[in-house]
């Protein structure tokens, strides 16, 4: 991630007609909106500078500072629109103080994505000269062709062998483009099937319309066909070994809405609420297991898990006592064994698998879920969730009441 001197800061603040440049005097009003839309057009890079774009805090149109007050608070929101899931794919950046100008002013450095085009809110932003808009078909094909496979994560792999009657027509324009998009974007003529799925990712580009990995489990009809470990399986073990008897079993495979829909009723069935008529003078529902923790769980299982060269699934196994979640392949990046749920520690080996669940609504904002599985365990009287992790696998313990 660069790092700009002053030097370049005050270059690129005075340079009043680059597009690698916006200001703003404070953030109030409706600036939130429009920085998250700058920040979309400098991720989507239409120009195609490979250089960062800098959005300031607390200067003016002319460059001057506006004398805006710096607080932690402000420093936090902003850095916070990195992965509040309203930019898509999450956007590279870093948020700092600086003093320019005799005046403290607030730095958003933003990266150009490898994975373009990137959605705010639906709509795709681009920038061109002092102008910042809304793409349109020709600004967004030319940012479906920036994208090239061979430097982007394996969830935007080509699958040679798959073609685009392999993806659910139905399912791609009946719920997930009306989730993806802004309505006012959909209503725009120009633009055909198959642009839409490669603006999506879906498929690799216009002109080489082989569905993606992100494609295949967000739309695909038969997602095993091609991916075969990309299924849960689910087993009710009546006792606390492995080897005790199995009173239900599943395999649950299909696109990732269908799969993980399929897995929630499944969870729900097993967790059944006790009512407590004894120990309270008025009776007591009792909840083995909140079934916000174990979504959590079961969904960062699905999102960070490994795709590639594998075929184990996801594994959920209840026993008596606990509930055991296997993720396949061990912790990805920035996050290792020895840092790994620390809060703000985070990264992403499937960033477009991570858009699909944004989109389709299994995932409200990014890097919260194990804080909020700990919160509803703690809050339902259960001990807090244990994480076991090695190079090929991440797994978590939720248990029982005690």
């Amino acid at each position: 991630m660069k790092v700009y001197t002053d030097e370049e800061l005050l270059n690129l603040l005075d340079a009043l007609e680059s597009d690698r440049v916006e200001r703003k005097e404070s953030f109030k009003g409706d600036v939130p909106k429009k920085a998250r839309e700058a920040i979309c057009a400098f991720a989507n890079d239409l120009p195609n500078h490979n250089e960062p774009g800098v959005l300031f805090i607390g200067a003016k149109d002319n460059g001057n500072p506006s004398g805006i007050e710096v607080t932690d608070q402000l420093l936090l929101t902003l850095a916070d629109i990195k992965t509040d899931g309203k930019i898509l794919p999450l956007p590279v950046m870093t948020v700092e103080r600086r003093q320019l100008k005799d005046a403290e002013m607030v730095v958003v450095t933003v990266m150009p994505s490898d994975m373009p085009p990137v959605k705010c809110d639906g709509r795709i932003w681009v920038r061109t000269g002092s102008r910042r808009s809304l793409a349109n078909a020709q600004e967004e094909r030319i940012l479906n062709e920036k994208r090239r496979y061979k430097n982007l994560p394996f969830d935007l792999y080509p699958i040679p062998t798959a073609k685009v009657t392999d993806l659910s027509k139905l399912i791609f324009e009946n719920e997930y483009l009306p989730a993806a998009f802004a309505p006012d974007v959909l209503e725009e003529n120009g633009r055909s099937y198959e642009q839409r799925l490669a603006s999506c990712k879906m498929i690799v580009s216009l002109d080489n319309p082989i569905p993606t990995v992100t494609g295949l489990l967000a739309i695909g009809k038969s997602v095993q066909d091609y991916l075969s470990g990309a299924y849960i399986q689910f087993l009710r073990i009546d006792g606390l070994e492995l080897a005790d008897p199995v009173i239900d079993e599943e395999n649950i495979g299909g696109a990732l809405g269908e799969m993980l829909r399929r897995t929630e009723e499944k969870l729900k069935a097993h967790n059944r609420t006790l009512i407590d008529i004894t120990s309270m003078p008025t009776h007591q529902k009792i909840m083995p297991y909140p079934s916000a923790a174990i979504q959590q769980i079961l969904y960062n299982a699905v999102l960070h898990r490994t795709y590639e060269n594998t075929n184990a699934p996801v594994r959920v196994y209840w026993f008596n006592d606990r509930i055991e979640i296997y993720s396949p392949g061990g912790p990805y990046g920035n996050v290792t064994s020895e840092n790994f749920g620390r809060a703000g520690i985070t990264d992403y080996r499937n960033p477009n698998i991570g858009d699909v669940l944004k989109t389709f609504g299994f995932i409200q904002a990014f890097g919260r879920g194990i804080a909020v599985a700990r919160r509803e365990m703690e809050r339902n009287g259960n001990p807090e969730p244990e994480f076991e992790t090695n190079s090929s696998a991440v797994v978590c313990i939720l248990r029982g009441k005690v």
